[in-house]
């Protein structure tokens, strides 16, 4: 990883926001740019500093995490978020990913695994909490045939190479660790990454996954 990440905090709970912000802020690479304590306030910040990524409470005052993402989606800020929440049902996994986060951390999580979560996010990848993925595969495994149809159906509409691409974001590799996979530039993937977003119509690299696995899930 190059740069610093430029990181804004927005959790309703003064003491839960200063732990997550000391503990970002003790890892090398990793900036602390603002924080919020409700979900107007996060789009403010956000808007005004521009960072890498957003790190979002889920149930905040004023406006929550979801609308905290799709405020950000229709301003186009580019800044990827992830969630921070205390829940982890799947009909939040579901909402959040929808929204267009890019990685769902559950509040109880070691610090390593919220540094990692923040910097996958930085670095183009998916990140969920592993009791949170065991939810998406169960999300992942699709019991009607039609809607394994779907999704075989859009992601036919890949190139060879774009399906190669896409199958290795479904496994949560980062733009990086495909470029390595597949001797390829970072730049070169990312714009097949974009291509592959636009042809399946995902807002998001996870999305994608999801659409991949479901895809190829199953006889």
């Amino acid at each position: 990883m190059t740069g610093v990440v430029r990181v804004v905090v927005a959790d309703d709970e003064p003491l839960i926001r200063a732990g997550i912000t000391t503990v970002l802020s003790s890892a090398p690479g990793i900036e602390v740019v603002a924080q919020a304590g409700d979900g107007h306030a996060a789009v403010t910040e956000v808007l005004r500093h521009r960072p890498d990524v957003a790190l979002v409470d889920l149930r905040m005052p004023a406006l929550s995490g979801l609308g905290v993402l799709a405020e950000l989606g229709r301003q186009a800020s580019g800044v990827r978020v992830v969630v921070l929440t205390s829940f982890d049902s799947e009909a939040n996994v579901q909402q959040a990913l929808a929204a267009g986060a890019v990685g769902f951390v559950l509040k109880n999580c070691a610090p390593d695994e919220l540094i990692r979560a923040v910097r996958a996010a930085y670095e183009g990848a998916a990140y969920l909490s592993p009791s949170v993925t065991r939810l998406v595969l169960g999300m992942l495994t699709p019991t009607d045939p039609a809607r394994r149809q779907r999704a075989a159906q859009r992601v036919d509409r890949l190139t060879p190479r774009e399906a190669e691409v896409a199958a290795l974001v479904a496994e949560g590799l980062s733009n990086a660790e495909i470029g390595r996979r597949l001797h390829a530039s970072e730049p070169t993937v990312k714009t097949y990454v974009s291509r592959i977003l636009t042809k399946l119509d995902c807002a998001n690299r996870v999305q994608a996954a999801l659409l991949v696995r479901d895809a190829g899930s199953g006889p």
